[in-house]
Formats: structure tokens, sequence, C-alpha cells
């Protein structure tokens, strides 16, 4: 078990570092700049280490990138419908950078700014925290956030999240990053269990209609081991980019499984959170790591939150962080072979 630190550049005058964690088996590669998760490298069934995320090979990639590869999303994660809503008695409006909608918390969000950072060798983790200001990208109250990585030694990478605000304003983190099992190419071959009977219908702007829907007899039935592209070879769907829901928020639970036959990688997903985004990268088109061409179904996201446009969806599990409390959730992604 090890942390490595090296420089990793500059941005806005403040200093961008990489942070490496190890362990007998795995490495683990974060930086300060928006959080991110920039990679993973993990052995398959035959002992040869490939990384897992997809993501760019410096910091220039990641500034000038459009799709979120491996960030900490927020101040809300996913969309909000007409990029506003109301929180007590007062109507909040935020960026439109998605349509008519604000996605991921607007043009700056915290994928954009530069963390502090502080390492524990103990824990073999790096937390990474932030102040957001009162107002930003048009989001109320002071927000103190704070996002913690570990990996363990039997594999498991840990995300940490904990925030508290100043006044009630809304939270809803997540890590973006793009998973792909074998490395590089399609992702259509992975077979993917997804715990969730039930997910959110969304409008053509891909806002939920505020309707919760079963997955039975559906394209989004991933209750049993499935390919990802099963339907989509079919015709049934073109891509993923869907909400399902896991449960109340709070309790731990195993939100999915992913198998990618080909290198006998499979990754866990455990949650607190209630819902999770499936997104198979429909629209990403862009070069990334050693050159490499990123395409439609390059890649997936499993991507654990409150369910999209919460704010403006009073039936769901409220994203409302009040004055005072303390916002606490974990999720896990552990990583093996068969």
């Amino acid at each position: 078990m090890a942390i490595l630190k090296e420089s990793w550049g500059f941005h806005d005058g403040f200093a961008v570092e990489l942070f490496t964690l190890e362990n007998d088996s795995m490495t683990v590669r974060v930086t300060n700049f928006g959080a991110t998760l920039v990679g993973i490298s993990a052995p398959d069934k035959n002992g040869v280490t490939a990384d897992i995320v997809l993501g760019y090979d410096d910091l220039e990639g990641y500034v000038n990138g459009k799709s979120f590869q491996g960030a900490m999303v927020g101040r809300f994660a996913n969309r909000i419908g007409g990029a506003k809503f109301t929180l007590g008695k007062e109507q909040y409006t935020l960026p439109k950078n998605n349509g008519e909608n604000c996605l991921h918390g607007g043009n700056f969000g915290f994928n954009r700014r530069v963390w502090e950072y502080k390492i524990n060798k103990k824990r073999n983790s790096v937390t990474f925290k932030y102040r957001s200001p009162d107002l930003e990208e048009g989001f109320p109250s002071a927000l103190d956030i704070t996002v913690r990585y570990t990996l363990t030694e039997n594999n498991k990478l840990k995300i940490k999240y904990t925030a508290k605000s100043d006044g009630d304003t809304i939270f809803n983190p997540t890590n973006h990053s793009y998973f792909n099992l074998k490395g590089d190419g399609e992702v259509l071959d992975t077979v993917l269990q997804i715990k969730a009977v039930n997910y959110t219908p969304f409008d053509e702007f891909n806002i939920p209609t505020g309707e919760i829907a079963s997955v039975l007899g559906t394209p989004f039935n991933f209750t049993k081991p499935k390919r990802m592209g099963a339907y989509i070879d079919k015709g049934r769907i073109e891509s993923y980019d869907h909400n399902y829901l896991l449960g109340e928020p709070g309790n731990m639970k195993k939100a999915a499984v992913a198998y990618e036959p080909e290198s006998g990688r499979i990754m866990a997903v455990y949650t607190d959170m209630p819902a999770m985004q499936f997104y198979t990268a429909g629209g990403l088109y862009e070069y990334g790591k050693n050159g490499v061409f990123f395409g439609n179904r390059h890649g997936f996201c499993l991507e654990t939150q409150f369910t999209p446009d919460t704010p403006n969806l009073p039936d769901f599990p409220s994203c409302v962080l009040k004055k005072g409390k303390t916002f606490k959730s974990t999720t896990v992604y552990s990583f093996g072979v068969k």
C-alpha cells in the first residue's frame, strides 16, 4: 500500500497534483483538478494489467474536455429541468448548458475547480476539499465539500462524500467515470446486472416526467445479467442514459455488477444513494489516453445519485441539504476477476 504524488501543472495559477494509490495488484490515479478519477489499472484473468477508466493523458485534456471524464460533478449531478428550481420561497435560476436545462452543476461546476487536498498514507486515501461560495453557478448558500478516495487491500475503491452548508441548498454529488473493463473498444459485450426493478421515464429533453415505471418487458430490464448491447443489437434502443431507482437513501446496497467476458474483469457497485444513472456514452466523440479515439459505446457510466431534476420532483427522495446539517454518502467500486 502506497501513495505517490507528482506535479501535474497549473490551472488558473493553482498547482495541480496527480496522486497514485497502490495496493498489491491495482493502482488508482486521482487529481485535485475537479477531484477527478484519472485512471484505474487492474489485472485481467491472465494477470495482464490495463487502465479501465477512460480519460486523458495530461491536465490539458481534462481542462479542455467536454464529457466530464472521471470528474466529481456538482453541485447537482445530472439535469435540472428548465435550469431553475424553488427552495423555500425563492426561485433560483441556473446556467442553461444542456438545451434549456442545467447539467452537472452548470458551466463551471466542481469538475472545473482546483481542490485542496490531504494525503492519509495509513488509510491509503486522498481527501479533496472545496468551498463553493453562495450563488456559485446560481446555487444558494456556501457549501463545504470533501471527497475522499480510498483504495483498500481487497481491491475496493471507496468514494466518500461529505458536505455542510451555511444555509439551505441542494446537493447531488456523483463521480462521472467512464469504465471499459476490456481497456478499449466498444462495451456492448460487457454483461450488466442492475439491482433495480423501476426506472424514471423522461421527456424529449431527458427530464423525468415524475412517473415511476417497471423495467419488466422493456429494454431497460437488467434485473438478470445481460449484455449491454442485447437490446441495442435488436434496434430496440440506440443507447442508454437512464435513471434507475435503488431504494431509500442512507442504506448501503449492491446497485450493479458489470462483467467483461474477454478479460474476466468484474466490477460491483455499492451505494447508499437512492438512484443510479446508466450511460453508454452516447454522443462521445473525442480522443483520449494514448491518442485513442473514444466514440459512442466505448465506455459506460454507473453514476450513483439522486434522481435527475429532484428539486422539481417533490415525490422523490429529497436532495435538500438544510443549514447546519451534514451530508454523508459513500459509493464503492469493487474489482476482481472470474
